[in-house]
């Protein structure tokens, strides 16, 4: 089996914890959780940024883009940002089916914003 062609990382805040595995390992079941990780090594892994270009993701601009998944009765939605040599940097996740609210959408885009600007200034980033 070839390598991915891009690598997935979580986003880990100053106290070391990674809010987006977080929720998937204590509040994502464990037959969704496996839908969402082959959804994410054989979309996302893939393709990267370039989800932007199919029904699975859109640009937001200011480098941040949101990975869709709508499989079946799951609706999530994830915040990333691509840099570096095909690194996928995962910021927030929520899912869309328990709360579809523009309210919610709105809040998870900018909690996800906050965090890249966070990474941004501890990794010397722009």
């Amino acid at each position: 089996m070839a390598s991915p062609r891009f690598k997935l990382e979580f986003y880990k805040d100053r106290a070391g914890r990674q809010p987006v595995l977080e929720w998937l390992r204590d509040k994502v079941s464990i037959s969704r959780r496996r839908a969402v990780g082959t959804a994410l090594r054989e979309i996302l892994q893939e393709q990267g940024a370039a989800v932007c270009g199919t029904p699975f993701g859109r640009q937001l601009g200011r480098g941040l883009f949101e990975f869709r998944l709508r499989e079946g009765d799951i609706l999530l939605r994830a915040f990333c940002h691509a840099y570096g040599d095909k690194v996928i940097l995962l910021l927030a996740a929520y899912d869309k089916g328990k709360d579809p609210s523009a309210k919610r959408q709105t809040k998870e885009i900018e909690l996800a914003r906050g965090r890249l600007t966070d990474w941004q200034q501890r990794h010397g980033r722009s």
